[in-house]
């Protein structure tokens, strides 16, 4: 029964074009093919980046923080209430007033002390913004560590909160990651054809030797991801904990898939531009927790310009034109070309949804009017997105505070941008919208 299902997993119709076997991509005559097999090696990778996660926190994050005099808010523990404690975890953290009356019976307390309790518990939950900023997001690539350390030591003497230090920490290894993935992306396919010119990525498909190159560009991120889905358990548990489980076991199939089918060049390409923008998107919010709002403004200006330009131009222009006009000029379509041709599609449906909600967040952080946001301080934005009752975008409409313009509001716009925009992640499949 296995080896029925082994093979019809591996059966060539599937993973090859016609007329080509398995047999046909065996190393020989100096030429190295990508195989399967080769994927193994992410997996102690993947721990290795969690012992990696573990020296930043312990050696990097968490002294630089108390060395410049940060410290960790303490939050009040609710009191031992059985009943109130079941609810939160199986029913609701944020229960209406219609809810609240009948646990305020049921436990003999008033209203306003099971609005306490259950307050006091969301805090207990709510990371801190060092559980955050010790986070790992990354290849610890020595030379971006330094860069990162060096922003911030800038920017963490210029925190205006104690609070601030666990988002601001995620936010720097996450700017190690994506400065670290950037670069060596360049690094990797900057002297290559087909980063010029495109139609160089079907040239001799799929007899196409892997450079050592690309086998670490794709190992490193896959090991990545691998340490995103060991640690999530661990990690800080958000309301799209279901969703980051999907969204890396969906990055994971898909470098796999790519991988398998030797469709490396145009993986190389994909994963590239993804990491183009966030550099400057995880820049921006480590200005905004430093309270550097015009730097902040202008650096989430150009993210927006680089997004656009990246994932509603090159992407679709380029990279999808390149899957789905070109390979069919050099062998029939199969299922492998259909597959990772409609997963690209979808990926861009999801940037242009995504590149609407940036426009209509910038529109009304330049030219609209915003309602004060001051009872929504940075520390409601680091937890869930339950403490928001209406969502993000709701957030911006207006309501009974008082209206400031686009100049007056500056800093305070910016976190819902933020709120917005907190995770655009190298594979481009999410899209959180409570975390910053």
């Amino acid at each position: 029964m296995f080896d029925t299902l082994y093979e019809w997993f591996w059966w060539d119709r599937i993973w090859l074009p016609v007329n080509l076997t398995w047999a046909d991509l065996e190393d020989r005559e100096g030429r190295v093919y990508a195989k399967a097999s080769h994927l193994y090696v992410a997996v102690p990778y993947a721990f290795l980046f969690l012992l990696i996660r573990y020296m930043f926190e312990r050696w990097i994050a968490t002294p630089l923080a108390g060395s410049v005099g940060i410290r960790q808010r303490v939050h009040l523990k609710a009191e031992d209430k059985p009943i109130l404690e079941l609810y939160y975890t199986t029913q609701c953290r944020n229960p209406a007033q219609a809810n609240i009356d009948g646990l305020s019976k049921k436990t003999s307390l008033s209203a306003r002390q099971v609005e306490r309790w259950f307050r006091r518990r969301r805090s207990q939950d709510r990371p801190g913004v060092l559980k955050k900023f010790r986070e790992a997001r990354s290849v610890c690539v020595c030379v971006c560590v330094c860069v990162c350390v060096f922003i911030m030591i800038i920017i963490m003497h210029h925190l205006q909160k104690p609070q601030s230090i666990y988002v601001c920490t995620s936010c720097s290894w996450r700017f190690v990651f994506y400065l670290a993935a950037f670069i060596g992306g360049i690094a990797a396919l900057y002297d290559k054809e087909w980063f010029y010119d495109t139609r160089e990525v079907w040239t001799d498909f799929p007899k196409q030797s892997m450079l050592e190159s690309q086998y670490w560009y794709y190992i490193l991120e896959m090991s990545f991801y691998g340490s995103l889905l060991f640690s999530i358990t661990f990690d800080v548990k958000r309301k799209d904990f279901k969703e980051q489980i999907v969204h890396h076991l969906a990055t994971l199939v898909l470098l796999s898939f790519s991988w398998c089918v030797n469709y490396i060049r145009i993986g190389t390409l994909v994963m590239l531009i993804h990491d183009a923008s966030d550099v400057l998107l995880e820049s921006a919010k480590l200005f905004n927790y430093a309270k550097w709002e015009k730097t902040c403004q202008t650096l989430f200006v150009l993210f927006a310009i680089v997004f656009m330009v990246t994932r509603l131009v090159i992407f679709p222009f380029w990279l999808i034109h390149c899957t789905w006009v070109y390979p069919v000029q050099h062998y029939p379509a199969f299922f492998g070309y259909y597959f990772f041709n409609v997963m690209l599609v979808v990926l861009l449906c999801l940037h242009i949804f995504w590149a609407y909600l940036i426009l209509r967040m910038i529109r009304k952080f330049m030219f609209g009017t915003v309602s004060l946001l001051s009872h929504y301080n940075l520390s409601s934005f680091s937890g869930s997105q339950p403490f928001l009752p209406h969502g993000p975008l709701e957030n911006l409409k207006n309501t009974d505070s008082p209206h400031l313009t686009s100049k007056q509001y500056g800093g305070q716009t910016m976190h819902s941008l933020f709120i917005l925009m907190t995770t655009i992640n190298h594979s481009g499949t999410e899209l959180k919208a409570g975390e910053a």
